[in-house]
Formats: structure tokens, C-alpha cells, sequence
């Protein structure tokens, strides 16, 4: 195959933020650039694996116009989603890890037209199950690097959680782990292109009072601990 050949499946990588893609990026050979709608998309080879990463930028809307652009012009074995999310599940730290079973977007919401709240409308449901085989294999890795991991499920919403009132209740009424911002879109996408993924999130923050001043100073050292993950994945997911 060529080198511009984009028929050569890969691992899709996507993830919001430059320090939660880096890592990953430093790690390609044989590696090019492709811009579409203003996403880099840097391709190329982890030992011997295929890989697509792209950094989307923050919010569902970006990350799904990534996700999106990554089914259509990339042939895919599955796209990860790596980064860092407020805890919520009680006994994380930060620095622990949540693979999501599955996402919601928990800002979704058309209960006064009776629906059940996060409903996706068209799909018709709320609770988008990420895939089994890719999630226990990233908690494997996850648990191999002596990283706490637990696997629950990932809010998302286009909103960064920083009160009690907020957390309490994206916890209570999704029973979720973890709340972010790109995580559901990308699930969303990839459920309609039927396109296998897994989302791993570090804990960076409580999603709490305290997050504005956690986040800033454990969001590089919470998103290592995702590509170290992530890295360990590319190597034994078959």
C-alpha cells in the first residue's frame, strides 16, 4: 500500500486537548498530516498497527464533526477516545482511570415533551453501550500500567461541572462515573456508523467547587496515565 492509502484499516485516536493527544502523536512512524475541516489528522504506524489521532477541540460539536470525518475518510477498526473528566463515582482520586461501559450526554434533555431525560432522538435511547471487547481490554491495560481503573458510565455534556448541585446530579440521575465533554458525541457518531469504540477518561478534578483549581493542575499528569493506557491498547488490541 501507498503511504497516502487510506484503505489500510486503523485504530482511530481522538482527543480534545493537545496534552491528551501528544503522547500518542510522538509515538507514530512513517507519520503525515491530513487537514479536513480544520482537524489535523496524523497518520501512521505504532509498531506495526495503523493509527489515525486527531486532537477534535472542546465540546460535542467538535468531536463529532472529528468522529464523523474519521468514519467517512478512514478505513476503521475502531476509534478510542482518550482525555481526562471530573469523578463522580465515589472512592476515585485523582489520577484513577474510567473506561466507560457506555456514554450519556447528559445535557440532552426533552422530558417536558415526556420523554425519559438524555434520550437521543432518532436512536431512541439513552444509554449508548460502548463495545464490550474494547473496553475490557482497556481496562486491562489500564490495570497493567498499576493505574486504579473502573469501568462505569461517561457523562457528557457541553458544560464544565464545577458545583456539587451540577455533579449530584449527573451522578444520581445517570448513575455515571465520570462527566466530560466530548465522550457521548463521539459515541453518538460512531452508534450510527456502526463503528466499534471504547472511551477512557482520567480523573483530572472532582467535577466539584474544587475543580477550577484541581483541573489546571492535574489535567497533564491525569492525561498521561490515558495514553499510557492507550499505548498499551494499540499494541494488543486485535
Amino acid at each position: 500500500m501507498t503511504k497516502h492509502d487510506h484503505s489500510e484499516r486503523a485504530i482511530g485516536i481522538i482527543a480534545a486537548m493537545q496534552i491528551e493527544i501528544d503522547g500518542i502523536k510522538k509515538k507514530l512512524t512513517d507519520n503525515y498530516t491530513v487537514n479536513i475541516s480544520g482537524i489535523d489528522f496524523e497518520c501512521g504506524y505504532i509498531g506495526d498497527r495503523r493509527v489515525v489521532c486527531a486532537k477534535c477541540g472542546v465540546g460535542k460539536v467538535f468531536a463529532a464533526l472529528c468522529a464523523q470525518t474519521m468514519c467517512m475518510k478512514f478505513a476503521l477498526d475502531c476509534i478510542i477516545n482518550t482525555g481526562v473528566a471530573g469523578g463522580l463515582a465515589d472512592g476515585l482520586k485523582v489520577l484513577d482511570v474510567v473506561v466507560a461501559g457506555d456514554v450519556v450526554q447528559h445535557d440532552m434533555d426533552t422530558s417536558p415533551l415526556g420523554d425519559p431525560v438524555g434520550l437521543l432522538s432518532g436512536i431512541n435511547i439513552v444509554n449508548i453501550p460502548c463495545d464490550k471487547n474494547i473496553a475490557d481490554t482497556l481496562s486491562e491495560c489500564v490495570k497493567a500500567e498499576g493505574i486504579k481503573c473502573i469501568t462505569g458510565t461517561v457523562a457528557t455534556g457541553d458544560q464544565f461541572v464545577c458545583t456539587e448541585e451540577k455533579r449530584q446530579y449527573i451522578k444520581s440521575t445517570f448513575n455515571a462515573a465520570a462527566c466530560e465533554m466530548e465522550g457521548g458525541a463521539i459515541g453518538h457518531v460512531c452508534y450510527v456508523n456502526e463503528v466499534p469504540f471504547g472511551i477512557i477518561r482520567a480523573i483530572s478534578d472532582g467535577g466539584d467547587d474544587a475543580a477550577s483549581l484541581d483541573y489546571p493542575t492535574f489535567a497533564r499528569l491525569a492525561a498521561d496515565n490515558s495514553v499510557k493506557a492507550v499505548l498499551r491498547f494499540i499494541e494488543t488490541y486485535r
